[in-house]
């Protein structure tokens, strides 16, 4: 398969949105090792800028556009990560940003855009919804459509949280991202391939919402249809453009229940003493729940984001 975001987009990538971002930390927990069978290193981007990854494929695209682009504005559709890093990186530039929320988008997430400056448009919370208004929108405005994850520039910018992890420290066995729409795991993937080809990449996934572990079984996409997780950020469908990516360059997908969802969240809120969504925890469970076959390697888990109602936590 040709590639179409080279190693050098991925690097550029990186140089471009540094001013805009944080380089986040990698931390360590022994008692998680030990549970683990593992060495394993989390990459905290829920200390990132918006307390999330997606500040980083966000900027990457908003930059990349021309000045007549940016004059007229950004859009998306997001149910809250992805809104909030459009929101931030059109304020850090001036430019308008319109923001096509679900009306059952976290209300910490629904007041972060608006704090950032976003103009928030809510929908019903199907995908159908979600297209219609963003197009509804984009008609009205001639606004830019930065979407949360089928965009090569978005893509580009996610795969930069990898990058830096094999900057800081080298030589993993494997590493672990989310799986939602899949612009984090696709970037990671690409960067990984690029940078460190021995290193395998693989998703978690919730059982609820396993349109990727279907996709990559039936060896097409499968729709995320009616998905049910605590999880909030993995409800979408994979992107047509990630997919024949992580066909590609993922090793595997594993599936985890609500319960081991909670159950990872737990410990990284005990033992780590930080703060995490739910989403985040969706890799480390699905290691701990496959950790007979990494036992003794090195592995990196990236922590996505920290946006979380704290008043609706799970234990």
């Amino acid at each position: 398969m040709e590639q179409t975001i080279s190693k050098e987009d991925i690097i550029a990538a990186h140089e471009r949105i540094a001013p805009f971002i944080h380089r986040t930390p990698l931390l360590h927990s022994s008692t998680i090792d030990m549970l683990c069978g593992c060495e394993v290193h989390f990459k905290c981007e829920n200390f990132q800028k918006i307390g999330a990854f997606k500040i980083r494929g966000a900027t990457n695209a908003i930059l990349k556009l021309s000045e007549k682009e940016r004059e007229l504005g950004v859009a998306t559709h997001s149910s809250g990560n992805h809104a909030q890093a459009v929101a931030k990186a059109a304020r850090d530039l001036g430019i308008p940003a319109y923001i096509v929320m679900p009306r059952t988008a976290p209300p910490v997430k629904i007041a972060a855009v608006k704090g950032y400056g976003g103009i928030v448009i809510t929908c019903e919370p199907n995908q159908l919804a979600r297209e219609s208004t963003l197009d509804g929108l984009v008609k009205e405005t001639g606004a830019t459509i930065i979407h949360p994850y089928d965009n090569y520039d978005v893509i580009a910018g996610q795969g930069s949280a990898i990058k830096e992890v094999f900057e800081d420290e080298a030589e993993f066995d494997a590493v672990f991202t989310p799986v939602g729409g899949g612009g984090l795991l696709a970037g990671t993937a690409l960067t990984t391939h690029y940078l460190s080809p021995h290193t395998k990449v693989y998703a978690g996934e919730p059982e609820g919402a396993d349109d990727a572990f279907r996709s990559l079984k039936a060896g097409s996409i499968q729709p995320s249809e009616n998905p049910d997780t605590i999880a909030d950020g993995l409800l979408t469908s994979l992107g047509q453009r990630n997919f024949p990516i992580i066909q590609e360059h993922v090793a595997a997908i594993f599936t985890v229940s609500e319960q081991e969802i909670i159950n990872a969240m737990r410990l990284i809120y005990e033992r780590m003493k930080i703060v995490i969504e739910p989403s985040c925890a969706v890799p480390l469970a699905a290691l701990l729940k496959e950790k007979g076959r990494f036992e003794g390697q090195k592995v990196a888990i990236i922590l996505t984001g920290g946006n979380v109602s704290l008043d609706k936590l799970p234990f």
